[in-house]
């Protein structure tokens, strides 16, 4: 990845709803506020964020593991947000927990232990969100064992 800007830019198209540019290269997401607000009619801000996270995160772990030239299949990841009130009463994300699934089971990975303990520093989003919010990662492979 360059080390240089990212742009995103929104425009309102009506109440909360904006309409989200990415660049030329990639199409614009109509982004939205769920009821009361918004229609939710989009995605938005939290579910972004966790996208962000577990875009950031499956693809790391992807790296990670072909750098090994290693295959786990698809990986497929969820990420939930735990929101509450802060000491000011305001709504915040007081965390963020990943679970990352293999495609394969662990036993077809012959390195899949250094791949594990070192695709979380790749991860530039989830780095830069655990400054601010507790991020727990887990991984798991085919049959459901829990690797991290």
């Amino acid at each position: 990845m360059s080390e240089s800007r990212v742009t995103v830019r929104l425009t309102q198209r009506h109440d909360y709803q904006f309409d989200t540019q990415f660049g030329d290269a990639v199409a614009p997401l109509l982004t939205d506020e769920p009821a009361p607000l918004g229609q939710g009619a989009g995605p938005s801000p939290m579910q972004l964020l966790c996208a962000a996270v577990a875009n950031c995160l499956s693809a790391s772990l992807l790296f990670s593991v072909r750098k090994y030239k290693e295959e786990p299949g698809a990986i497929a990841c969820e990420v939930q947000a735990e929101v509450g009130r802060n000491a000011d009463k305001r709504l915040r994300v007081l965390g963020l927990t990943a679970r990352l699934t293999l495609e394969v089971p662990a036993a077809g990975l012959a390195h899949l232990d250094r791949a594990l303990a070192g695709f979380e520093a790749f991860c530039t989003v989830t780095a830069s969100v655990r400054a601010a919010i507790p991020v727990t990662v887990q991984v798991f492979d085919a049959q459901g064992v829990q690797l991290k």
